[in-house]
Protein backbone atom coordinates (compact mmCIF):
# COMPACT_ATOMS: atom_id res chain seq x y z
CA UNK A 1 0.00 0.00 0.00
CA UNK A 2 1.29 3.19 -1.14
CA UNK A 3 1.64 6.01 1.54
CA UNK A 4 -0.22 9.33 -0.17
CA UNK A 5 2.28 12.17 -0.53
CA UNK A 6 1.64 14.91 1.94
CA UNK A 7 2.75 18.71 1.67
CA UNK A 8 5.68 18.71 3.59
CA UNK A 9 7.59 16.18 1.23
CA UNK A 10 6.78 18.57 -1.36
CA UNK A 11 8.14 22.14 0.40
CA UNK A 12 11.52 23.13 -0.28
CA UNK A 13 14.11 23.58 2.59
CA UNK A 14 14.92 27.08 1.63
CA UNK A 15 11.55 28.66 1.07
CA UNK A 16 9.19 26.45 2.72
CA UNK A 17 6.78 26.30 -0.15
CA UNK A 18 5.56 24.01 -2.50
CA UNK A 19 8.76 23.14 -4.74
CA UNK A 20 8.49 25.45 -8.51
CA UNK A 21 11.37 23.34 -10.68
CA UNK A 22 13.24 21.50 -8.47
CA UNK A 23 16.70 20.50 -9.03
CA UNK A 24 18.43 17.55 -7.71
CA UNK A 25 21.69 17.75 -5.91
CA UNK A 26 24.20 14.44 -5.47
CA UNK A 27 23.21 14.24 -2.40
CA UNK A 28 19.74 13.54 -2.77
CA UNK A 29 18.39 16.96 -1.39
CA UNK A 30 16.26 19.22 -3.77
CA UNK A 31 15.48 22.25 -3.58
CA UNK A 32 13.74 25.17 -5.90
CA UNK A 33 15.98 26.40 -8.62
CA UNK A 34 15.50 29.83 -7.79
CA UNK A 35 15.53 29.08 -4.21
CA UNK A 36 18.89 27.44 -5.06
CA UNK A 37 20.77 29.61 -7.05
CA UNK A 38 19.82 32.41 -4.41
CA UNK A 39 21.04 30.04 -1.73
CA UNK A 40 24.65 29.91 -3.96
CA UNK A 41 25.18 33.96 -4.39
CA UNK A 42 25.74 34.61 -0.99
CA UNK A 43 28.40 31.76 -0.35
CA UNK A 44 31.42 31.48 -1.57
CA UNK A 45 31.55 27.21 -1.80
CA UNK A 46 28.17 25.91 -3.75
CA UNK A 47 27.41 23.15 -1.16
CA UNK A 48 23.66 21.76 0.19
CA UNK A 49 21.94 24.31 2.00
CA UNK A 50 20.75 21.27 4.39
CA UNK A 51 23.47 18.44 4.22
CA UNK A 52 26.50 21.26 3.35
CA UNK A 53 27.83 18.71 1.24
CA UNK A 54 29.95 19.81 -1.46
CA UNK A 55 27.86 19.92 -4.79
CA UNK A 56 29.63 18.86 -7.47
CA UNK A 57 28.00 20.73 -10.24
CA UNK A 58 27.12 24.11 -10.89
CA UNK A 59 23.72 23.36 -13.07
CA UNK A 60 22.42 20.36 -10.88
CA UNK A 61 19.49 18.67 -13.05
CA UNK A 62 16.24 19.07 -12.47
CA UNK A 63 14.22 16.89 -10.54
CA UNK A 64 10.82 15.65 -13.17
CA UNK A 65 9.33 13.39 -10.65
CA UNK A 66 9.36 15.83 -7.90
CA UNK A 67 7.92 17.99 -10.46
CA UNK A 68 5.24 15.98 -11.21
CA UNK A 69 4.11 15.01 -7.72
CA UNK A 70 3.84 19.27 -6.91
CA UNK A 71 1.71 19.65 -10.03
CA UNK A 72 -0.45 16.49 -8.93
CA UNK A 73 -0.40 17.89 -5.62
CA UNK A 74 -1.13 21.55 -6.32
CA UNK A 75 -4.21 20.22 -8.69
CA UNK A 76 -5.76 18.43 -6.34
CA UNK A 77 -5.59 20.76 -3.52
CA UNK A 78 -7.16 23.18 -5.93
CA UNK A 79 -9.55 20.59 -6.57
CA UNK A 80 -10.53 20.05 -3.19
CA UNK A 81 -10.77 24.10 -2.55
CA UNK A 82 -13.09 24.31 -5.35
CA UNK A 83 -15.12 21.59 -4.05
CA UNK A 84 -16.21 23.46 -1.23
CA UNK A 85 -17.63 26.59 -2.88
CA UNK A 86 -19.10 26.55 -6.34
CA UNK A 87 -17.24 28.61 -8.80
CA UNK A 88 -18.61 31.13 -11.29
CA UNK A 89 -17.97 31.38 -14.94
CA UNK A 90 -15.68 34.43 -15.39
CA UNK A 91 -17.75 35.15 -18.63
CA UNK A 92 -21.39 34.86 -17.81
CA UNK A 93 -21.12 34.78 -13.59
CA UNK A 94 -23.04 31.24 -14.09
CA UNK A 95 -22.21 28.11 -12.04
CA UNK A 96 -20.03 25.89 -13.79
CA UNK A 97 -21.90 22.82 -14.60
CA UNK A 98 -20.38 21.59 -17.12
CA UNK A 99 -17.04 20.24 -18.69
CA UNK A 100 -15.65 20.78 -21.70
CA UNK A 101 -14.13 17.78 -23.55
CA UNK A 102 -13.25 18.94 -26.17
CA UNK A 103 -11.09 22.65 -24.41
CA UNK A 104 -10.85 20.79 -21.24
CA UNK A 105 -12.31 23.03 -18.76
CA UNK A 106 -15.31 23.65 -17.01
CA UNK A 107 -18.10 25.68 -18.49
CA UNK A 108 -21.13 27.02 -17.84
CA UNK A 109 -24.35 25.95 -19.78
CA UNK A 110 -24.36 29.46 -21.55
CA UNK A 111 -21.23 28.61 -22.62
CA UNK A 112 -22.18 25.16 -23.83
CA UNK A 113 -24.37 27.38 -26.16
CA UNK A 114 -21.88 29.91 -27.19
CA UNK A 115 -20.44 29.78 -30.78
CA UNK A 116 -17.50 29.17 -29.48
CA UNK A 117 -18.33 25.36 -28.34
CA UNK A 118 -20.51 24.58 -30.76
CA UNK A 119 -20.33 20.69 -31.72
CA UNK A 120 -18.13 19.97 -28.64
CA UNK A 121 -19.01 17.22 -26.23
CA UNK A 122 -19.69 17.86 -22.23
CA UNK A 123 -19.57 15.99 -19.57
CA UNK A 124 -21.61 17.00 -16.02
CA UNK A 125 -18.72 18.65 -14.23
CA UNK A 126 -18.70 16.41 -11.03
CA UNK A 127 -18.39 13.16 -13.52
CA UNK A 128 -15.97 14.79 -15.25
CA UNK A 129 -13.89 15.48 -11.70
CA UNK A 130 -14.33 11.79 -11.01
CA UNK A 131 -12.50 10.24 -13.90
CA UNK A 132 -10.09 13.46 -13.95
CA UNK A 133 -9.18 12.38 -10.22
CA UNK A 134 -9.08 8.45 -11.21
CA UNK A 135 -6.72 8.97 -14.16
CA UNK A 136 -4.76 11.34 -11.83
CA UNK A 137 -4.37 8.74 -9.08
CA UNK A 138 -3.54 6.03 -11.72
CA UNK A 139 -0.29 8.47 -13.07
CA UNK A 140 0.39 9.65 -9.54
CA UNK A 141 0.70 5.90 -8.34
CA UNK A 142 4.38 5.24 -10.45
CA UNK A 143 5.23 8.28 -9.47
CA UNK A 144 4.54 7.68 -5.55
CA UNK A 145 6.18 4.35 -5.70
CA UNK A 146 9.51 5.54 -7.52
CA UNK A 147 9.75 8.21 -4.97
CA UNK A 148 9.29 5.61 -2.34
CA UNK A 149 11.90 3.27 -3.79
CA UNK A 150 14.56 6.18 -4.16
CA UNK A 151 13.60 6.66 -0.59
CA UNK A 152 14.73 3.41 -0.12
CA UNK A 153 17.97 3.09 -1.75
CA UNK A 154 18.42 6.62 -0.15
CA UNK A 155 18.08 5.31 3.18
CA UNK A 156 20.18 2.39 2.04
CA UNK A 157 22.73 4.69 1.20
CA UNK A 158 22.74 6.60 4.12
CA UNK A 159 22.89 3.10 6.30
CA UNK A 160 25.70 2.07 4.06
CA UNK A 161 27.46 5.63 4.82
CA UNK A 162 27.15 5.35 8.76
CA UNK A 163 28.74 1.53 8.37
CA UNK A 164 31.77 2.84 6.58
CA UNK A 165 32.73 5.63 8.84
CA UNK A 166 31.98 2.87 11.78
CA UNK A 167 34.41 0.69 10.09
CA UNK A 168 36.97 3.57 9.82
CA UNK A 169 36.80 4.02 13.37
CA UNK A 170 37.72 0.60 13.92
CA UNK A 171 40.04 0.55 12.36
CA UNK A 172 42.14 3.62 12.94
CA UNK A 173 41.52 2.30 17.00
CA UNK A 174 42.90 -1.10 15.81
CA UNK A 175 45.83 0.13 14.00
CA UNK A 176 46.67 2.58 16.83
CA UNK A 177 46.61 -0.26 19.34
CA UNK A 178 48.80 -2.49 17.38
CA UNK A 179 51.26 0.83 17.01
CA UNK A 180 51.53 1.20 20.72
CA UNK A 181 51.99 -2.51 21.40
CA UNK A 182 55.03 -1.94 18.36
CA UNK A 183 55.83 1.09 20.01
CA UNK A 184 56.18 -0.66 23.11
CA UNK A 185 57.83 -3.87 22.62
CA UNK A 186 60.79 -1.63 20.36
CA UNK A 187 61.69 0.03 23.72
CA UNK A 188 61.61 -2.60 25.89
CA UNK A 189 64.02 -4.21 22.77
CA UNK A 190 65.44 -1.25 22.53
CA UNK A 191 66.91 -0.74 26.56
CA UNK A 192 66.93 -5.28 26.91
CA UNK A 193 69.79 -4.97 23.87
CA UNK A 194 71.59 -1.24 25.66
CA UNK A 195 71.67 -2.93 28.93
CA UNK A 196 73.19 -6.14 26.94
CA UNK A 197 75.65 -3.68 25.32
CA UNK A 198 76.80 -2.30 28.69
CA UNK A 199 77.21 -5.33 30.53
CA UNK A 200 79.34 -6.72 27.66
CA UNK A 201 81.28 -3.66 28.06
CA UNK A 202 81.17 -3.80 31.25
CA UNK A 203 82.92 -7.81 31.21
CA UNK A 204 85.42 -6.38 28.72
CA UNK A 205 86.63 -3.51 30.65
CA UNK A 206 87.56 -6.04 34.22
CA UNK A 207 88.57 -8.86 31.36
CA UNK A 208 91.04 -6.14 30.09
CA UNK A 209 91.99 -4.56 33.49
CA UNK A 210 93.01 -7.54 35.20
CA UNK A 211 95.27 -8.23 31.90
CA UNK A 212 97.00 -4.89 32.35
CA UNK A 213 97.35 -5.64 36.03
CA UNK A 214 98.84 -8.94 35.48
CA UNK A 215 101.29 -7.49 32.99
CA UNK A 216 102.00 -4.79 35.17
CA UNK A 217 103.32 -7.52 37.64
CA UNK A 218 104.98 -9.16 35.15
CA UNK A 219 106.85 -6.22 34.19
CA UNK A 220 107.78 -4.61 37.58
CA UNK A 221 109.13 -8.64 38.58
CA UNK A 222 111.01 -8.22 35.58
CA UNK A 223 112.55 -4.68 36.51
CA UNK A 224 113.18 -6.49 40.13
CA UNK A 225 114.83 -9.24 38.61
CA UNK A 226 117.71 -7.05 36.11
CA UNK A 227 118.21 -4.69 38.97
CA UNK A 228 119.33 -7.87 41.23
CA UNK A 229 121.32 -9.03 38.15
CA UNK A 230 122.77 -6.43 37.49
CA UNK A 231 123.81 -5.75 41.16
CA UNK A 232 125.44 -9.06 41.37
CA UNK A 233 126.70 -8.80 38.35
CA UNK A 234 128.55 -5.58 39.42
CA UNK A 235 129.76 -7.57 42.61
CA UNK A 236 131.18 -10.00 40.63
CA UNK A 237 132.96 -7.27 38.64
CA UNK A 238 134.64 -5.63 41.15
CA UNK A 239 135.70 -8.83 43.03
CA UNK A 240 137.41 -9.95 39.62
CA UNK A 241 138.95 -6.45 39.93
CA UNK A 242 140.19 -6.27 43.32
CA UNK A 243 141.52 -10.07 42.88
CA UNK A 244 143.06 -9.13 39.31
CA UNK A 245 145.56 -5.85 41.05
CA UNK A 246 146.42 -8.10 44.02
CA UNK A 247 148.01 -10.89 41.95
CA UNK A 248 149.86 -8.34 40.02
CA UNK A 249 150.80 -6.21 43.16
CA UNK A 250 151.73 -9.71 44.81
CA UNK A 251 153.61 -11.06 41.25
CA UNK A 252 155.64 -7.86 41.31
CA UNK A 253 156.60 -7.34 44.91
CA UNK A 254 157.83 -11.25 45.02
CA UNK A 255 159.21 -12.64 41.72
Amino acid sequence: HSKPVGEEDLCCPVCHDIFKDPVLLSCSHSFCKACLQSWWTEKPIKDCPVCKRRSSRSDPPHNLVLKNLCEAFLLQRDQRASAGSELLCSLHSEKLRLFCLDHQQPVCLVCRDSKKHTNHKFRPIDEAAQDHREELQKSLKPLQEKLELLNKVKGNCDQTAEHIKVQARRTERLIKEEFKKLHQFLQEEEEARIAALREEEEQKSRTMKEKTEGLSREIALLYCLFENYLQNSLRSFRSMFLITIVNKLFTEQFF
